[in-house]
């Protein structure tokens, strides 16, 4: 099956991450996805390095198969521009601060009266109230607060900055992406469509799904190298001869016994735990990364080297899968992991790069564009 949301029409008022992500999962699913931006006042992503023909890669990627309208919201014309298409989309997301679409008149309450099938989607660092809403915040926020971070890191040192945005995408966009689809489903049956308030604190809280519950039952908070997950035990990563580094995660007792003969260990019976990871690294550092991934090549024993992003897109598993493919103009990206067959990937658009194909559709004439143009609407 080739694009399963073909038909479906998204209107994407996002910027940056969380948003942008989420809406082009839906792109490469098949939805038509109009991003309605401001030309004054860029997403910050867009300036990103490096750039290829104009345009940060990162932006590329994250808005590859959508189309593009400037618009400045605070014109008196734009909302009614939204409301016009509003009329002929199925869905909306949002990434403003709470009150501040509705302070544009662009608000839920607002759009279902012009269609009540609309789907409403707000993407928000800590939701739409609570006493944290007006509240600024980004990646590294959502961890703290939700006691995500208290249990990552070192003893010694402490959290750690992730350079995956896990709250962003994994609490935020994909939350968004399934609370959008299956309101999609709902719809089917209601007829109506509704508001989502997706909160990427809410969310992070909520993926703690192995220890949190037992912090809230009597339970020790977790702490850094606290637990068999984080580091507390062999399941963590281990220094090599020239400073790269191999992840072992042998947990169950086979892995164990299968890594302990493949390095010469005596683990039986089964040393304590923190003196069989000291013997583990000490090993490890014998040998470079290369040296080791040869020897232990057919080990299965969850036990893998840690690559760069370049390294990973040149492994043999990633170019089996075809998870690097190329756009139309020469630029290498991560393809879809979605388990559906792919149409081609077409190029992420230029500001406004569809602007006057939209008015037109919307039946505006070449004078009446022009008009609004002068009067500073696509700024």
């Amino acid at each position: 099956m080739k694009s399963p949301l073909k038909g479906l029409k998204v209107l994407d008022l996002s910027t940056l991450l969380p948003g942008p992500y989420a809406t082009m999962m839906l792109a490469d699913l098949g939805a038509e996805v109009l991003r309605v931006e401001s030309a004054s006042r860029p997403d910050l992503v867009r300036n990103m390095m490096p750039q290829i023909d104009g345009q940060s890669a990162a932006f590329s990627y994250l808005n590859r198969g959508k189309k593009s309208l400037a618009l400045n919201l605070k014109h008196p014309h734009a909302g009614q521009i939204i409301r016009q298409l509003i009329s002929e989309y199925d869905i909306l997301v949002e990434q403003f601060r709470p009150g501040v679409m509705a302070r544009l008149g662009l608000d839920y309450e607002s759009l279902k009266e012009v269609n009540p099938k609309l789907i409403y989607c707000s993407v928000t660092g800590y939701g739409q109230d609570g006493p944290y809403r007006d509240k600024a915040g980004h990646d590294l926020n959502y961890l703290a607060l939700s006691g995500a971070a208290s249990h990552m890191g070192r003893k010694a040192s402490g959290p750690a900055p992730m350079g995956l945005q896990v709250a962003d995408v994994a609490a935020g966009s994909h939350p968004a992406v399934i609370s959008v689809l299956a309101a999609v489903i709902g719809r089917q049956v209601s007829g109506e469509g509704c508001y989502l308030d997706i909160s990427m604190a809410d969310n992070t809280l909520a993926m703690q799904a192995l220890m949190a519950p037992g912090a809230l039952n009597g339970g020790r908070d977790p702490e850094p190298e606290s637990n068999f997950l984080n580091g507390g035990g062999l399941y963590d990563y281990y220094r090599t001869a020239d400073n790269r580094y191999l992840s072992v995660g042998s947990l169950e007792p086979q892995f164990r016994q299968r890594l302990a003969q493949a390095l010469n260990i005596q683990d039986n019976p089964p040393l304590e735990e923190l003196q069989f990871k000291t013997l583990l690294q000490q090993k490890f550092s014998r040998q470079d990364l290369d040296t080791w991934c040869e020897e232990l090549a057919d080990l299965d024993a969850c036990v893998e080297p840690v690559l760069t992003v370049s390294e990973a897109a040149t492994h043999p598993q990633f170019q089996a899968r075809n998870m690097i493919i190329e756009t139309p103009a020469g630029e290498r990206q991560v393809a879809p992991a979605l388990g559906f067959d792919q149409e081609p990937l077409q190029p992420a658009p230029f500001c406004g790069e569809q602007g006057e194909q939209v008015l037109d559709q919307l039946g505006y004439s070449a004078s009446e564009i022009e008009h609004l143009r002068t009067a500073g609407l696509f700024d």
